[in-house]
């Protein structure tokens, strides 16, 4: 017999609708402390506004911290969610300064339900720019 044995498919299931839901906890309190316990060491951040990935837990608590504050407002919500065994797309809609902004969480986990990849995109143009400004001064107030 195996010391460790492999994970069922039901098994895998239910941790990737945890890991899920750990996510949709945090944004729902906007708990950047949180994030420690639900990001992987080596995650891979892909933001829409930077060309290269961020790499490791610490510039990704950085960023998603940031995004919570500039993103996270009443008008914020998720319109659609698409989950597999290791990833979910989530497509959300929020208004800032007037300006509508719709993008998409695409996020990965890895085996122990930690959150391996996280890349965000974000439309029209426009938004992108109102997100680019909000989130370039919260993170120069983080420094």
């Amino acid at each position: 017999m195996k010391a460790a044995r492999e994970r069922t498919h039901r098994e895998t299931r239910v941790i990737d609708n945890f890991a899920l839901a750990r996510w949709h906890e945090a944004v729902k309190c906007r708990d950047a402390a949180g994030l420690d316990d639900l990001l992987a060491d080596d995650v891979v951040f892909h933001s829409p506004v930077v060309h290269t990935p961020q790499r490791g837990k610490q510039i990704t608590q950085q960023y998603l911290a940031a995004a919570f504050q500039v993103l996270s407002n009443p008008t914020f919500r998720y319109v659609r969610e698409v989950a597999g065994e290791h990833d979910a797309v989530l497509e959300f809609m929020v208004e800032i300064d007037g300006i509508s902004v719709n993008g998409v969480d695409m996020i990965k986990w890895n085996e122990e339900g930690r959150i391996a990849e996280f890349k965000v995109m974000l439309r029209p143009l426009k938004a992108l720019t109102v997100v680019q400004q909000k989130m370039a001064e919260m993170l120069a107030k983080r420094r």
